[in-house]
């Protein structure tokens, strides 16, 4: 018999807008808990977890789980994830490159989980780009509009299952659908396009098909597919059921969540820890469950989209080693903690069980460490409260609205490690239990709380 002491689930999650360092925090958690699995939950290709190993081996993981550095570990992608089959192969290959040679060997995808199809990245794009300064801040992977499309018309969407045994003339039909339903879409789009090359060049994807198109993406794909291993719910089952950790990794950051982020700057994925919870409940896990939340010791933003705590001059103080301007989320932006933003984000998933907190090598850099611990409006308190279930995206756009007019207020401690662990455990009334002083999983430090192996 397996005893619940035996089994742990840690579920890791980013508490603001993204890029805090899940993936090193999750490099770490797998290889000091020897976790037998990564299971993802949210988000797709997207994703942006940089990993850098102690021999200075780097990778950007998109889709593979931050743990496939360390050997024998599974990458599940459940359900709640999306997937871009050609940027899977291209990640596998830059994996390969740097020694993972069998990373499509370890990676299991369940058959549910919703296909990127090329004509939805392309209708991304083209949208972002028409809009000109008006960006919601998408990163240009289709992610939205595959999530619209599943949500609108259930039977259109385009699942791993499908496309194993691409001959199959209802999946050919989904795909000739998809293409069809984006460019009618895309419409009202085309006369706002600028008139660059790329923006060309992603048009002429409609407006010049080619007669093999779809046959030859249909063929990619289950060239991919026969690569991994596609498998039903039960396998995260039997998996729960061994003893030892699983890691489950969040993507992107919670306020970023389809309901209670900012709209229009939010993204179509739940970003809470409720897609991990269900898979736990459906497995019927008898084990123990940790959830941490992760967040630097000052606050990012990749993209559009209001960020009250903005503080352009801390950007040549805190230079980015991985994260860089894009054509879609362009600017990479920099600022200070927001205590208002974390205790936000903390009522929204129903608090934690502790916090990783990263960067904190960079403390160093500042000469002095502020942390915005209120906001105010027209001279007045104002405060982040989650909005009850359903939350009404008309309301929440309010939100939006009122944060790009909100003034912030700051406290000012020393930027010693220790005095900002003890200001930001006081501010947020958590605990942290994971701090990162660099890359590697060798620069990561571990409270004793938290602490206690599965095999001493």
């Amino acid at each position: 018999m397996i005893h619940t002491q035996d089994k742990r689930a840690i579920i890791v999650t980013d508490l603001g807008y993204g890029d805090a360092g899940k993936g090193t925090i999750v490099d770490f958690l797998t290889c000091q808990y020897n976790a037998h699995t990564v299971i993802r939950f949210n988000g797709g290709a997207q994703a942006a977890h940089n990993v850098v190993t102690p021999d200075g081996r780097w990778h950007t993981f998109s889709q593979f789980g931050a743990g496939t550095f360390v050997p024998g570990v599974r990458s599940y992608f459940s359900r709640h994830t999306l997937i871009d089959p050609f940027a899977l192969q291209n990640e596998a290959q830059h994996l390969i490159n740097i020694g993972v040679t069998d990373c499509f060997n370890r990676l299991y995808i369940d058959r549910n989980a919703l296909v990127i199809t090329p004509y939805q990245q392309v209708a991304n794009r083209l949208k972002e780009l028409a809009r000109g300064e008006n960006r919601h801040g998408s990163c240009g992977m289709g992610i939205g509009e595959t999530m619209s499309d599943a949500l609108k018309d259930p039977d259109l969407a385009l699942r791993m299952g499908d496309i194993v045994g691409f001959a199959s003339h209802h999946t050919r039909r989904k795909l000739q659908r998809i293409r069809d339903a984006k460019w009618t879409e895309l419409a009202s789009f085309l006369p706002m396009l600028p008139s660059t090359p790329e923006a060309q060049a992603y048009a002429a994807m409609f407006t010049h098909e080619s007669p093999h198109e779809i046959t030859n993406i249909l063929s990619d794909f289950e060239h991919i597919t026969r690569q991994v291993h596609i498998v039903d719910e039960s396998a995260l089952h039997d998996w729960l059921g061994e003893p030892g950790c699983a890691i489950f990794e969040g993507a992107q950051g919670m306020l970023l969540d389809q309901d209670y982020g900012f709209p229009p700057y939010n993204t179509w994925s739940n970003t809470t820890f409720a897609n991990a919870l269900d898979l736990l409940h459906e497995a019927d896990y008898q084990g123990d469950v940790h959830k941490l939340g992760v967040l630097r010791t000052y606050f990012t933003r990749h993209g559009a989209g209001c960020f009250v705590t903005e503080a352009p001059e801390l950007a040549p103080l805190l230079p980015e080693a991985h994260n860089t301007n894009s054509t879609y989320q362009q600017h990479f932006r920099v600022g200070w903690f927001d205590a208002v933003a974390a205790r936000y984000a903390l009522g929204v998933c129903g608090g934690i069980d502790s916090l990783a907190l990263t960067h904190m090598d960079r403390l160093t850099d500042l000469p002095v460490y502020q942390w915005c611990d209120a906001y105010s409006l027209d001279g007045s308190p104002y405060d982040l409260v989650p909005a009850p279930a359903p939350v009404d995206q008309a309301v929440q756009a309010l939100v939006t609205r009122d944060l790009f007019r909100v003034t912030s207020h700051y406290q000012t401690v020393s930027p010693q490690p220790a005095t900002v662990i003890e200001t930001l455990e006081n501010a947020l009334n958590v605990r942290v239990s994971v701090t990162s002083y660099g890359m590697t999983a060798r620069d990561k430090r571990i409270s004793p709380f938290l602490h206690n192996p599965l095999h001493p």
